[in-house]
């Protein structure tokens, strides 16, 4: 899914989650601050489920639930066409897929993907700039694009494993390092609901930004700009390659658990045993990932 069905979906979660009830406020900022993400978006969002009926809106004072939720989320998403195909997410993935195949030719036209996959002149350029703003691709100087070499071999996902490996139980370990509490509990709603379905339903791209949300997460709370930059650099390169590897997802259970248990050390400020227990917890998914190698093989 793409933005335009994400967001609306993660408000109608929140809504439900938080139990807000018809009439409550729902500011853009503080919706933006819960799912990390610009006000722009959220904003589309909001105006989205202003038309289907599910939040209200007054004059300069924004919007407001329009009515308490008790359907499921999934039946509220199907009611309001949420969860319907997007053709560029599809086309995204069958690039991502014929790139890491040898089926694309590392410097391309606009009009070979254009062609290729049947796509608008807008829809080109929604693949296009996803596919650029997530690092596996840029334009060349002049005329034409490129893809990055550096995220097509498996050894790339795993040489990513082994910079956070290094990085990121250092990153709890840093003076003054503080978990905002509400974005503990948020971290940790979102595993308990992976567990409870959420493996299997969720979609490649849900799946992988909730993870990379509860590493950064973890991460930004260090307050060190040069973890925080090098850690966001990492998960941009990773994702190629992350998204093929969700076709196993049976180690998804334990790493929700690991990722709960350094929660619940973090809650405590035992951050010496968060960073040992972190690096066990990178270690054992490299060990899984060398487990499915061949899934990343072209």
């Amino acid at each position: 899914m793409n933005a335009e069905t994400t967001i609306p979906k993660q408000i109608i979660e929140l809504i439900k989650t938080e139990a807000w009830e018809a009439g409550s406020h729902l500011p853009a900022q503080m919706l933006a601050d819960r799912l990390r993400v610009s006000r722009q978006p959220v904003n589309s969002a909001l105006a989205l489920l202003h038309d289907r009926g599910i939040v209200t809106r007054e004059r300069n004072r924004g919007y407001f639930v329009a009515t308490s939720l008790d359907e499921p989320v999934a039946n509220i998403v199907e009611r309001l066409g949420l969860d319907e195909p997007d053709v560029v997410t599809s086309v995204y993935f069958r690039i991502a897929d014929d790139l890491l195949k040898n089926e694309l030719p590392q410097a391309f036209s606009e009009q070979l993907i254009k062609t290729r996959y049947g796509l608008t002149a807008a829809q080109l350029n929604a693949v296009l700039g996803r596919i650029a703003k997530e690092g596996w691709a840029e334009r060349k100087p002049g005329y034409g694009w490129t893809f990055s070499t550096m995220l097509t071999t498996p050894d790339s996902l795993l040489q990513s494993y082994r910079l956070r490996l290094a990085l990121e139980p250092a990153a709890l370990l840093e003076p003054g390092y503080k978990l905002d509490r509400k974005i503990l509990q948020q971290c940790r709603e979102t595993e308990l609901r992976l567990l409870d379905g959420g493996i299997e339903t969720a979609t490649a791209d849900e799946l992988h930004d909730r993870g990379v949300r509860f590493h950064e997460s973890l991460v930004e709370a260090s307050g060190n700009p040069f973890f925080i930059d090098t850690i966001k650099r990492a998960n941009r390169v990773r994702r190629l390659l992350s998204y093929r590897s969700m076709t196993k997802r049976d180690r998804y259970p334990e790493h929700c658990r690991q990722h709960l248990h350094i929660l619940d050390l973090l809650e405590r400020d035992r951050n010496e045993e968060a960073s040992a227990f972190m690096r066990e917890h990178l270690e054992h998914t490299l060990r899984s990932l060398a487990k499915i190698e061949h899934i990343l093989q072209p």
